[in-house]
């Protein structure tokens, strides 16, 4: 997945690569770096500082973290409400949606250009989630807003809590991401699950020592390996329960 984008690479028209890729878009991202939208035959890809970050070519394991998320709700939980970190190219949102139990999707998006990017060719991927009326999207550092949540002497509570934000807790896009996969993190976390609740991360392997920190936090932990068309399988950790600190 750590492909880089060619030096070739136009930096503000939308002329073809080599590769047959053609860069829609290029800004400054958040953090600084270089955030790239290109589109490559029918499929949309997104960059950062020339890492790789997701596309619309999948999204298998995205689906079925939110999926698997909701499954694993007590039976006749309806009117679910759902938390995702990222809204990347839509898909993890677009799972939420479609389940008839699911009444609110609340998504926290760093970059507000992604977001933006929705309202045009990249919307086609998900159907312009972001316009459902089920659907709130936050322009905001997810952690900062996690932090703020769960500080709330009444916080928000969702019954899926699904984070897609990195490649993983070992491989964070953002470095400060890595308060996500800490003790400190997990408890935020914990306090924004309903009771009954499930809280998912996405990841592009399996880390050891944060599945030893989940079975810490937390009663129940269960480690989904998701086959994918590249590569090695895709990995979520969904785990619920949570213990007292």
């Amino acid at each position: 997945m750590n492909q880089r984008i060619p030096d070739t690479a136009p930096s503000t028209d939308f002329s073809a690569l080599e590769d047959g890729a053609v860069t829609l878009a290029r800004v400054t991202g958040e953090t600084g770096g270089d955030l790239v939208l290109r589109r490559v035959g029918a499929h949309y890809e997104i960059y950062s500082n020339g890492v790789f970050l997701m596309d619309t070519r999948d999204g298998t394991s995205e689906r079925e973290m939110v999926r698997a998320g909701l499954a694993a709700l007590p039976d006749g939980r309806s009117r679910a409400r759902v938390l995702i970190g990222g809204l990347g190219v839509g898909f993890s949102a677009r799972e939420a949606l479609e389940n008839p139990k699911v009444s609110l999707v609340d998504v926290v998006e760093l970059e507000p250009q992604v977001i933006a990017w929705h309202d045009g060719e990249l919307g086609e991927a998900a159907e312009y989630v972001h316009q459902d009326p089920r659907c709130r999207v936050h322009n905001a550092d997810i952690v900062a807003w996690l932090a703020a949540a769960s500080a709330k002497e009444k916080p928000p509570r969702y019954d899926v809590i699904c984070l897609d934000t990195d490649n993983g807790p070992d491989w964070t896009v953002v470095e400060n991401n890595n308060r996500l996969y800490e003790a400190a993190g997990l408890e935020q976390l914990a306090r924004l699950m309903a009771p009954g609740g499930v809280l998912a991360f996405w990841s592009a392997n399996e880390v050891e020592s944060f599945e030893a920190l989940l079975r810490g936090h937390f009663a129940e932990v269960e480690v989904m390996e998701v086959t994918v068309s590249h590569s090695v399988p895709d990995v979520v950790y969904l785990v619920s329960g949570p213990k007292a600190p």
